[in-house]
């Protein structure tokens, strides 16, 4: 495993549309296993590929309950709201206030290509919907409500 360059805010990969992961090989095992240990390193709760300068639709999260991995996620069911602080590795020193789907089920596949839905409540549907945007292209700084000093 090794730890992988975070890109930042103003670099144009951030901004792009992630493509599907097709191939579920050793070259994604390692791009999984790296992107957590990077975002452990970081004090992250989750990461997605193009943070790591990756166009995949490839994303890693634990909020203190495990490592998650998410392959071709996509939010099939939401309910609730939640106001609450959010950060991004990618915009470093930079918080502000979110407002997010309380409850969360993703479906997406494994490491291995297999498929699986995941619900999440607070703190893990924000990083659901917090991740899964940067697959489209999208910061959390265009939901910001108002900055956080």
């Amino acid at each position: 495993m090794a730890i992988r360059e975070i890109r930042e805010k103003g670099d144009e990969i951030l901004y792009k549309k992630c493509k599907a992961v097709v191939k579920f090989d050793e070259k994604l095992h390692i791009l999984l296993d790296d992107m957590y240990e990077t975002m452990q390193s970081r004090d992250g709760v989750g990461l997605a590929a193009p943070q790591v300068g990756i166009l995949k639709r490839a994303v890693v999260i634990d909020v203190g309950d495990g490592k998650i991995e998410l392959i071709n996620p996509e939010i099939v069911e939401e309910s609730g709201e939640q106001t609450g602080s959010e950060g991004c590795l990618s915009v470093p020193g930079v918080f502000g206030e979110v407002t997010r789907p309380n409850v969360v089920t993703v479906k997406a596949q494994d490491r291995d290509g297999k498929w699986f839905k995941i619900t999440g409540k607070e703190l893990l549907a924000r990083a659901f919907c917090h991740e899964i945007e940067h697959l489209d292209g999208k910061l959390f700084l265009d939901r910001v409500i108002r900055f956080i000093d």
